[in-house]
């Protein structure tokens, strides 16, 4: 069972539940209380949000534009369409005036698609090649994307749930370090079945052309051996579903930091939220920080391989998620 489901069948037995899970890909369950009251999730989608919120928060593009009109400093971009929806609007945004728009913000610019999670196609693009190589790939499988400013700074992911911080972590990049022996493909298919051992979805593909970029960029190669302890990152967005590590913050981020995600969260109208940000040090009183985004159903497996605490503290999420449930 995968280890986010593990969790949740845990806590919703233990509070004398009934659960029922769909075999197959054992990420959707119905539970059944003890009071007769029932529920259903999907993965980490559980129904503790709003439709309306969730949908929102989803959409890079219209999570910014309120976000930015409450006051938070969101990043700077624009949405852009394949001409099947620039027909349809009545002010048309096409692929080449993405380009246009890119080489005002300034290279490098962070171009991804509009509505997809687990950091799918997210690129960081240096130049015309790059942009449109990135771009035809997103309008083959959505039908918008997002050219964003890149900013500079570390990324955290800081977990609310109502007036609470349950968890906060710092998200780094697919990276291996080397052993003076192995080369890179041999360290990262090495990476990849560790990660796999959590249960989920792990996407590390060693033809993402956003990886072979990387290499390139560093004069490397697959077949390239690292010397011992040295480390190479294979991708500049920090999407723990691509690979990347995570280091727990949850007992030293400063209280600006906890009420800062916690009136975004309250702001979207959600209740449970993963707030994405960019700041230099999240143990220091706020001084700047760019607002990523916002994620109704943020993803808890790779936090939860942590270790214990970690599971613990997610068990506890959890717990109180399915007792408001329970209630309501």
């Amino acid at each position: 069972m995968r280890l986010t489901t593990a969790i949740l069948h845990k806590v919703a037995i233990e509070m004398g539940a009934t659960v029922l899970i769909e075999p197959e890909s054992e990420l959707i369950g119905h539970i059944t209380f003890k009071n007769g009251k029932k529920t259903v999730f999907n993965n980490t989608r559980l129904n503790i949000n709003g439709f309306g919120s969730s949908h929102l928060a989803q959409d890079k593009g219209f999570s910014n534009y309120f976000l930015r009109q409450l006051g938070y400093r969101v990043t700077e971009g624009n949405t852009f369409f394949n001409e099947k929806i620039c027909a349809k609007i009545a002010n048309p945004r096409n692929i080449h005036d993405g380009w246009d728009y890119a080489q005002e913000l300034g290279l490098p610019v962070i171009v991804k698609p509009l509505n997809l999670s687990l950091g799918i196609l997210v690129t960081k693009v240096f130049d015309k090649s790059e942009y449109y190589q990135v771009a035809e790939k997103i309008f083959n499988i959505h039908p918008g994307l997002i050219v964003e400013r890149f900013y500079s700074g570390n990324d955290f992911r800081i977990l609310a749930l109502d007036n609470e911080i349950i968890a906060a972590y710092q998200r780094i990049p697919l990276s291996v370090t080397g052993d003076g022996n192995s080369t890179i493909l041999e360290l990262l298919q090495s990476k990849h079945e560790q990660l796999i051992k959590t249960g989920e979805k792990i996407l590390i593909d060693v033809e993402d052309f956003r990886i072979l970029q990387k290499l390139q960029k560093q004069n490397l190669t697959f077949d390239s051996v690292l010397a011992k302890d040295s480390l190479i990152y294979l991708l500049d967005n920090a999407n723990l579903s691509n690979g990347g590590d995570s280091v727990d913050f949850t007992d030293k981020i400063h209280p600006d930091f906890q009420k800062l995600a916690i009136n975004i969260t309250k702001d979207m109208a959600l209740r449970l939220a993963g707030v994405d940000i960019l700041t230099t040090d999240i143990t220091q009183p706020l001084v700047d920080y760019t607002l990523l985004e916002i994620n109704s159903a943020p993803g808890l497996a790779h936090y939860a391989s942590l270790g214990e605490t970690q599971i613990q503290k997610l068990e506890d999420l959890y717990r109180k998620i399915l007792q408001v449930l329970e209630q309501e």
